[in-house]
Parts: structure tokens; sequence; C-alpha cells
């Protein structure tokens, strides 16, 4: 892998994602060069020994990658430096932001389980309000796009859910900064389980404001009833952003949910099929705001989260069948949001550089 391969050509603000082999990123040392905003890695033996520090650029992700061990790199046509705010490192350039914050969570015994609130709920909270008051700090007070990494996301401790506490700290933070009251402006994001001991969160910001997108065939997550817990998830199906001569697009983890309630539980299949249909409908949002066909299925870049090994050759089937996509598909070991839910996709478009 070439450094003028990942490096954006074009003059002006743009957003670039590329992959590569993880092994090839980290030997040419890709985060010498201006441009970088940061290295999404994956865990595998390669990575599992390396640490992050302020200047690194590295975010981890505590999750396994399926197949060859490939690497995010998201770059920019404008020159960035390093930057470390309480438990957040990150690197900005004059617009845009991407960072990553790790806060350790106590396993919860015993007496454990009356601490109040339940520590899943106070880090999310915590970790949030850390990444509003950087964004405020640097004068990029956009959320764009994040990503939630969270300890065993169905289990139940203090009565709840892990995922329902982690909620409930989330809104927290977005209402004590008074990021709730343009609905159009709550950020795309994915939230899925992993088996560590940390949340951990990646998040992409900036100066531009992203427009928030709904999908028609579902409720808004933020609107779903309190069957789902006492505080709705907090974010929108998609972002569509507009930087100057760029048009990117995020669509938040999607899984096989219409209206709000589960479809085809049990059948990895049926999911994978509803999940794609919940796509191009959001897809078909995203091009009547932008006035124009600007995405299709074929030309986006995805992450595949799957709950079980053993669904993972029918989920790639099916997709095989329903999409082809230009840029890569990452397929990725984790729990879903909701137990009874076996994948869930992401999608990213207008950024992608072979």
């Amino acid at each position: 892998m070439r450094l003028d391969n990942v490096m954006p050509t074009t003059t002006g603000p743009q957003l670039t994602l590329t992959y590569a082999p993880a092994a090839e990123a980290l030997n040419t040392d890709v985060l010498r060069t201006k441009n970088i905003l940061g290295i999404v890695l994956f865990n595998s033996q390669l990575t599992a020994g390396i640490g992050t520090n302020q200047n690194s650029g590295l975010l981890k992700t505590p999750l396994t990658i399926c197949g060859s061990d490939v690497c995010e790199i998201w770059s920019t046509t404008e020159t960035v430096i390093p930057g470390h705010y309480l438990d957040i490192h990150y690197r900005r350039s004059a617009t845009l932001t991407l960072g990553s914050i790790t806060l350790a969570i106590p396993r919860s015994t015993g007496e454990g389980n009356n601490i109040n609130p339940p520590p899943i709920q106070s880090s999310a909270q915590k970790a949030y309000q850390q990444i509003f008051n950087l964004l405020q700090h640097i004068g990029h007070p956009h959320l764009l796009r994040i990503w939630n990494f969270l300890p065993d996301i169905n289990g139940t401790t203090h009565g709840l859910e892990h995922y329902r506490q982690f909620n409930i700290g989330r809104q927290n933070a977005f209402i004590a900064h008074n990021r709730l009251t343009e609905e159009n402006s709550i950020p795309a994001a994915s939230a899925v389980g992993t088996s560590t001991e940390s949340l951990v969160i990646h998040f992409l910001a900036g100066q531009h404001k992203s427009v928030a997108l709904e999908n028609p065939r579902q409720i808004s997550a933020y609107c779903y009833p309190e069957k789902y817990g006492p505080c709705s998830p907090t974010f929108s199906r998609s972002g569509w952003i507009n930087l100057d001569q760029q048009h990117i697009f995020f669509i938040s983890g999607t899984a096989s949910i219409v209206g709000h309630r589960t479809l085809h539980i049990g059948d990895v299949a049926g999911q994978t099929q509803e999940s794609i249909r919940n796509i191009s409908a959001i897809i078909n949002e995203s091009n009547c705001v932008a006035g124009h066909h600007l995405y299709n299925l074929n030309m986006l870049s995805y992450r595949v989260y799957f709950r079980n090994t053993a669904d993972l050759t029918v989920i790639q089937t099916e997709l095989n069948r329903l999409i082809e996509p230009l840029t890569e598909t990452l397929y990725i070991q984790a729990d879903i949001c909701r137990s009874e839910l076996l994948v869930e996709i992401e999608g990213t478009g207008g950024v992608v550089h072979l």
C-alpha cells in the first residue's frame, strides 16, 4: 500500500475512507502523514499488543473482524493535528475531528447491583459529556457519526438491560447539553455488544452540520414506546452532510425492524433481507433530500455485525445476492442491541476512495 493511494487529491475539505491490510498500514506508519485523521483497527493477533496514546490516531475496536485483517483509514485534504482531552484521544483538521474514548466499567457483583445510577449509565453519560465539551471547545460542535461498543449489551444488572442503561446515560448527556432541541441534528449511530469490560465510543464531528434522515418504514428510534426501556435510543436512521464539494452519507446500524417491531425472529436470511429493504428506503430518502440520485445499494461500503458465527455463510449469501458493493464489506462478530436480532448492517457513502 502506497501512502499516495490513501490520500485525497482534490482541493477543499474532503473526507476519505480507505481500506487496507492492517499490517501494511501500521508498517508504513501512515500516521506520520499530515492528513490522516485516524486508523480504525479491529481485534487480531497483530493489533493485540498495540496501545493508544494522544498522538497515535489508532482507534481500537473491541470486536473481531472475519476474514482478512483489514483496517479503515480516515483522512482529509486538510492538515491534521493530534489532541487529548480527559479520556478522549483525537485528531482534527480545520473542519473535521475523529476521536475515541474508552471508560472501564466496574463489574457488578453482590451489593454492586444497588449502585445508582448503574455504572454503564453513568459511564455513558460521562463519555458523551466529555465528547460534547471537547467539541464545543475546539469549535467542531456537530456530531456526524458515532460508533458505540458496549460490554455485554444484552446482559442485565441493576434490574435493567445494559443497552437500556446506556440509552438513559446517553440521553441525559444530550439533554444536559441542549442537543435534543432539533431532531434533525441527532447524529447517525450504531451500538453493538462486546465481551470486554469497557465502554468504547468512536466519533466523527466537524464544523458542518449533518441533516438527520429517518426511514419511512420505521418509527424514529427516539420515539420508541416505553416497552423498549425507560429512555428511547438517541440516534437518527442516517445522516447526510454537504461538505462543499462532497456529499457524505452515513447509515446507522440497521436491522430487521419495521415500525418498532422485530421481524423474522430466528430467521437470519429473512432478517438480512429486511435490513437491506430498510437500507434501500433510507437511500431513497437521502436521494430525495439531495435532489438527485446520488446513492444506490452498490455504491456504499458496509459493516455487517453478526451475532452467531454459524449464521455468517447465510448472511454473506444473501448480501451477495442482493447487492454488489463497489467497495469493502467488513463482517464483524458482535452482539446486537435486541437479543432476538441476529444481524445489523451499517453503510457509508460519498467518502470512499480506492
